[in-house]
């Protein structure tokens, strides 16, 4: 690491720095990506009203749910590769626009076909924006601090459901103001968010730190120095990095977490309406607290610099407390099953913001674009598979928690493949020790 003395001339120490960084950078994407999952997600909480009014089963929501994922993968890597090209600014406000004009139109829904459609067009709409931005950090964080970057970053998810969930639920209640339901003020209300943050993105969001007017030439030459990317590299892509076995292992794993990830967003809130009669509002409080539990263990867990070693010991243990927790959580009880939400959630982000730190140690420039993206379309697969085997498992049973015992026992297979995670750094070390001559 190459220390930055204080010195006259607008140089600052390095801790100093880094939290010039953080917080430039941080609060505007947190609330970015707080838009962006509040937007993807909120069919959640109007999950039973939507089969009310337009008579969409559990299995039909199900894969509705999981759509917006097949397309969104499909279009991450193009959309990455873009973004590397032209700039973060740029092509983050046009995510911005397109999927809050879709979201909107969320409330043309009639029926099976228009949702299907426009959670596959929602897909497309938002697709490159999270590995756009786990992309982003890395022009700017040093490796040790991407875990911790990339894990606040992932607050969004937790503040969307958080508050998200209440404010969703208290839209519902508007059911039958100027002629529409609850469900359509709730996704009109909600698309305009995005729509006006596009424009602060735009105005404040830098492309890279030589582009960031709150650096000097010098602080914003040592970050490019520390980072080794800069946000100006054009690398030749090599699909053979991006395909090699470190980074399809680190696909896997991402796979069977997302899975569960998305299994809680999206069915989370029609399980706690089966705890006992509550009012929309009431469900969308309860909700809050598992993504609550999600903020403080991100928080603790990520609040210094995670090494090598550290990293891939809280990966596993984190996956195992994931898998722990689910499984208190399809437990009858509702208050066992709500701690049991509230003990998996807490690891939800600390082991996602670890996880991105393997990719950007293998590779850089367009191949780490490509790689990012690649990691999370393959991933977010899972957000199909997901709500998709919960919606048939509901539709069977009766019971949606029945799948959160499926969901469990995928997280302890993570867990174990994640003993076979490296980095780059890792296997380095390991080549340059020499090996006893022999007799």
């Amino acid at each position: 690491m190459i220390p930055i003395p204080s010195v006259p001339g607008g140089a600052r120490g390095r801790t100093e720095l880094d939290r010039v960084l953080a917080r430039r950078l941080l609060p505007l994407l947190v609330v970015a990506y707080i838009i962006c999952f509040l937007d993807r997600t909120n069919i959640a909480i109007a999950k039973s009203h939507l089969q009310v009014d337009l008579g969409i089963s559990a299995a039909v929501y199900g894969i509705g749910a999981g759509l917006f994922f097949l397309t969104y993968a499909l279009f991450e890597v193009p959309s990455n590769l873009i973004m590397h090209r032209v700039g973060a600014r740029v092509w983050i406000t046009r995510i911005m626009i397109t999927w809050g004009i879709v979201s909107g139109c969320m409330a043309l829904v009639q029926g099976e076909k228009s949702f299907y459609a426009l959670r596959m067009l929602l897909g497309i709409a938002e697709s490159g924006f999270f590995p756009g931005v786990m992309l982003y950090l890395t022009y700017w964080f040093r490796p040790e601090q991407r875990a911790r970057a990339s894990g606040l970053f992932l607050l969004g998810v937790a503040a969307a459901n958080a508050l998200g969930s209440p404010v969703s639920g208290a839209l519902l209640e508007l059911d039958g103001v100027a002629g529409l339901h609850g469900w359509q003020w709730l996704f009109i209300v909600e698309a305009i968010p995005a729509l006006l943050m596009a424009s602060l993105v735009w105005r404040l969001l830098p492309d890279g730190p030589r582009s960031a007017p709150w650096l000097s030439p010098r602080e914003a030459e040592l970050v490019v120095e520390e980072t080794g990317k800069g946000g100006s590299e054009h690398h030749r892509l090599d699909l053979r990095a991006v395909v090699a076995p470190q980074i399809l292992l680190t696909i896997v794993i991402y796979f069977f977490h997302q899975i569960a990830i998305y299994c809680v967003t999206f069915f989370l809130p029609g399980i706690i309406g089966t705890y006992g009669k509550m009012s929309s509002f009431s469900v969308g409080l309860l909700t809050s607290l598992p993504w609550i539990s999600a903020a403080l263990g991100t928080v603790l867990m990520l609040r210094s610099d995670v090494d090598v070693k550290r990293s891939r010991r809280l990966m596993v243990i984190g996956l195992l407390v994931m898998a722990g927790g689910l499984g208190m959580a399809s437990l009858r009880d509702p208050v066992i099953a709500m701690v049991g939400f509230c003990i998996a959630s807490s690891m939800f982000f600390v082991a996602e913001g670890i996880l991105f730190t393997y990719p950007a140690s293998w590779l850089s420039g367009s191949s780490l674009a490509a790689g990012i993206a690649f990691v999370n379309s393959c991933g977010l697969v899972g957000g199909f598979v997901g709500p998709s085997l919960m919606g048939l498992i509901e539709q069977h049973t009766g019971r949606a928690a029945n799948g959160l015992l499926a969901v469990a026992a995928v997280l302890v297979l993570a867990a174990i493949l994640s003993l076979w995670l490296r980095q780059k750094g890792e296997v380095e070390e390991v080549a340059a020790v020499p090996r006893p001559a022999s007799s």
